[in-house]
């Protein structure tokens, strides 16, 4: 049997074919296993662990969407407070002073005039 790739996620609907073998098992009566995995006790135990699990993913990955979005309004804040500053500077200190180049500013007086060319 080849190595199973255990990297990649299950489709659902693989899980959901493995969910209704289990509901399936539990019909059977009678079924017994020598392997303990396989038994009815240690198939449920492993589909217990796998809803905690996926339940626990759901709650770490809300918490992350959550960060992100608080993270990015942040940003945004942060962006808008500095756009706000730097048109305060050029504001009270002009556009060629050497504060408003201190901000990110070029100069106006740094800046090439456009030349004619020659026809």
């Amino acid at each position: 049997m080849p190595s199973t790739d255990t990297s990649r996620r299950l489709r659902p609907d693989y899980l959901d074919q493995d969910v209704d073998a289990l509901c399936g098992a539990r019909t059977i009566v009678g079924y017994t296993s020598a392997r303990p995995e396989t038994t009815l006790e240690g198939l449920q135990n492993s589909y217990a662990e796998m809803i905690a699990a996926q339940e626990g993913e759901t709650e770490i990955m809300v918490r992350a969407k959550a960060a992100a979005d608080k993270a990015r309004l942040a940003e945004w804040r942060f962006h808008q407070n500095v756009l706000a500053m730097k048109a305060l500077v050029r504001g009270v200190y002009g556009s060629d002073s050497d504060e408003a180049q201190a901000v990110g500013y070029k100069r106006a007086s740094d800046r090439k005039r456009p030349r004619r060319s020659a026809a």
